[in-house]
């Protein structure tokens, strides 16, 4: 059974046929095909019925099989379905996604092992990457067709910041929270932020969500991020390595590296990011423009792919068996049990307590416009990015809100009406209308 292509609030929890725990589940399970029939059969519903009332109001008279039936009496179902699938062959089918071996890339690096490149007619080969930098690199020379990226980098990249300029997009969001500042345990008696000065952090690139939301949380404390403290880029695979060597006094990093600390013994969590900003973006999937142009094909194909695997591990029944999937040594390399605790949110924070935070780490694909905007004020407030901002116009062309939008929908996950919403870091609203108004709030800020 394909998903009831006449329900437009067929959504995230359970199926459409009622046989699988979630609709991504279901889309794995009816595949391809079946999709693309739904959408044409539910366009054509939709073109008879524009009203929804009284599209719901037929469906309930005469049930979805007959109007179904109907549909296909109607229109050529079969012939536009095959139509569409020809016209959406991939143009190339063997790629390469380059990763950074933290769980914030969960779902690009799942949607091999679990199938859900090949379920797009995709040949994709993840390839593990050693830092941002090289990620960025090798993205910008075609050696990689897209990347896992922090969500920053690619507005970066844009700007011409740190690299030469080239259009480039975040197509998904990969993950939001997951990040925690984490601190050597010979700290665990210095828990106030405002005793910080003097100390040394790493974070794992400059044009990165870690870098914005450390600098937030110490300027709200009274803490200079410039002069009182010494911030530093670090690959995340050496964080630890460098905590335990007393070469940093912690880190805002992503996992599952804040977990690796409490679980060699050489670091406790502080705060969980979530904690400065509840359902902040981190990690991206992202992509030149020009690939997204030049293979549309194959750039819809991967998105829908990368799509369907975020929605799958947003359901939490799902995170024991991606922990298993995701840990051997050409992914992240991890212990089971730590990926696990950091994909579950029941874990042991390091000074002797098991804390059950299940929203530690998430998974929503949306790429909110209003993200762009707020990354771009912190670009600004620290002296990265000098001048006059075209807010708007930056957002749309790098934050694919419509395109996400569309293929989610078509997928039959849940999508917002609108590409920008508000929100609080720290107790601060953040209106996306206004981003000059909240950049000067500051007290603390370089540009």
């Amino acid at each position: 059974m394909s998903i009831d292509p006449f329900d437009p609030n067929v959504r995230l929890h359970g199926c459409a046929c009622g046989a699988h725990a979630s609709q991504a589940e279901h889309n794995l399970a009816v595949g391809t095909d079946a999709r693309l029939r739904g959408a044409v059969e539910g366009a054509v519903m939709r073109a008879l019925f524009p009203n929804d009332a009284r599209r719901r109001a037929f469906l309930s008279a005469v049930g979805r099989g007959t109007a179904a039936a109907a549909v296909a009496a109607l229109f050529p179902i079969a012939a536009a379905t095959e139509a569409l699938a020809q016209a959406g062959v991939p143009e190339k089918k063997a790629l390469k996604v380059g990763f950074i071996p933290i769980t914030c890339a969960t779902p690009i690096i799942m949607a091999a092992p679990m199938g859900f490149y090949a379920k797009q007619g995709l040949e994709v080969e993840v390839v593990k990457t050693a830092g941002w930098a090289v990620i960025r690199d090798k993205t910008l020379n075609g050696e990689y067709d897209a990347a896992h990226m922090l969500s920053p980098m690619p507005l970066a990249i844009s700007l011409g910041l740190g690299a030469p300029a080239q259009p480039y997009t975040v197509a998904a969001i990969e993950n939001i929270n997951g990040q925690a500042i984490t601190l050597s345990l010979k700290h665990k008696d210095r828990r106030d932020p405002k005793d910080w000065k003097g100390m040394r952090f790493a974070v794992p690139f400059d044009y990165s969500m870690h870098n914005y939301l450390l600098r937030y949380y110490l300027a709200e404390h009274g803490i200079d991020p410039d002069t009182d403290v010494q911030i530093r880029a670090v690959p995340p695979a050496d964080m630890v390595a460098n905590l335990r060597a007393d070469n940093i006094d912690g880190f805002l990093g992503p996992d599952p590296f804040n977990q690796r600390a409490v679980f060699d013994g050489v670091g406790f969590i502080h705060i969980l990011s979530r904690e400065i900003w509840d359902g902040h973006p981190c990690c991206a999937f992202g992509a030149s423009k020009k690939m997204a142009v030049d293979t549309p094909n194959t750039f819809a194909a991967l998105l829908r792919a990368i799509i369907d695997a975020t929605e799958y591990a947003h359901d939490p029944a799902h995170r024991s068996e991606i922990a298993t999937a995701i840990a051997p040594a050409n992914y992240l390399n991890q212990p089971v049990t730590v990926l696990e605790q950091v994909l579950t949110g029941t874990f042991a924070d390091g000074l002797g307590g098991v804390k059950k935070v299940p929203d530690r780490l998430d998974f929503d694909p949306f790429p909110w416009q209003s993200f762009a905007v707020w990354m771009l004020t912190q670009m600004k407030r620290w002296g990265q990015l000098k001048g006059e901002v075209d807010y708007a116009g930056v957002e749309r062309e790098v934050f694919l809100a419509t395109d996400a939008r569309r293929l989610m929908e078509q997928a039959g996950f849940a999508t917002p009406k609108t590409d920008t919403k508000s929100f609080v870091v720290m107790g601060k609203s953040f209106d996306p209308a206004a981003p000059d108004a909240y950049l000067s709030s500051f007290a603390v800020k370089r540009g």
